[in-house]
């Protein structure tokens, strides 16, 4: 589905679907930062109440782990949105005349 980490083709190599509708915009961004804060919080919170780490502790633990979270998270939940455009049929808005 995708060409690179997170750009599209023109087109689905596999089944010739037009990408030309998708277009997922902030959507993806906003809910890696919604879940991967949740995540990570949790995290860094439980890392810091167990082990009581000095702060460089946490940032050569806590930051790697938010990386991968992050950069996994925005792959799926961008594939997961141009499908569900697909799937709804949703486009832009448009004034009928």
């Amino acid at each position: 589905m995708f060409r690179g980490y997170i750009a599209l083709p023109p087109a689905c190599e596999a089944c010739g679907l037009d990408y030309g509708f998708a277009d997922s915009g902030d959507g993806p961004a906003v809910f890696v930062m919604l879940i991967a804060g949740f995540l990570a919080l949790g995290f860094v919170l439980w890392f810091e109440f167990a082990y009581e780490p000095p702060f460089w502790a946490h940032l050569v633990v806590s930051l790697p782990v938010v990386a991968v979270i992050c950069l996994t998270l925005l792959r799926v939940i961008k594939g997961v949105l141009i499908a569900l455009q697909h799937a709804h049929g949703a486009a832009e808005g448009r004034l009928d005349r």
